[in-house]
């Protein structure tokens, strides 16, 4: 991933907090089976609602399985060869729904695909935080 991205992602999960609720069991959850660990960052659901905004962007429309796809992981089995393992579609559902409540993205159908589109409003925000990542960069 590009710097850029990066520093994107950062930045809108900073304009998401206030959007977004992280629910209580949030802080125990793994984000994958394959996982052995929950996330060690304070604000990783703000970061994952970012990275699922830009993504619906992206793929959009786009649903729950399809995200578990991009965002899993491999599973250490010792001495078995690694298996992926997709990431949960709970969590992703979750992010996915307040999304929709704040008005960032929508349900939305292109051609015979079916599933979460960008809004205007998630356009704009995702614009709005590039810019201020680019200036970010230039200093």
């Amino acid at each position: 991933m590009s710097k850029l991205h990066n520093q994107t992602v950062e930045i809108l999960a900073d304009h998401l907090e206030d959007d977004l609720r992280a629910p209580m069991w949030s802080q125990f959850a793994k984000t994958s089976h394959g996982n052995e660990r929950p996330p060690q960052r304070d604000d990783w659901w703000y970061v994952r609602g970012a990275a699922i905004l830009l993504s619906v962007k992206k793929l959009g429309p786009i649903g729950t399985n399809k995200l578990s796809r991009k965002y899993g992981t491999k599973k250490d089995r010792g001495y078995e060869p690694e298996i992926f393992a997709p990431a949960s579609r709970k969590i992703i559902r979750t992010l996915l729904q307040q999304l929709e409540e704040n008005g960032y993205v929508e349900h939305g159908q292109k051609d015979n695909h079916k599933g979460r589109m960008i809004t205007d409003d998630g356009q704009s925000l995702i614009t709005e935080a590039r810019s201020e990542a680019r200036e970010e960069i230039e200093a």
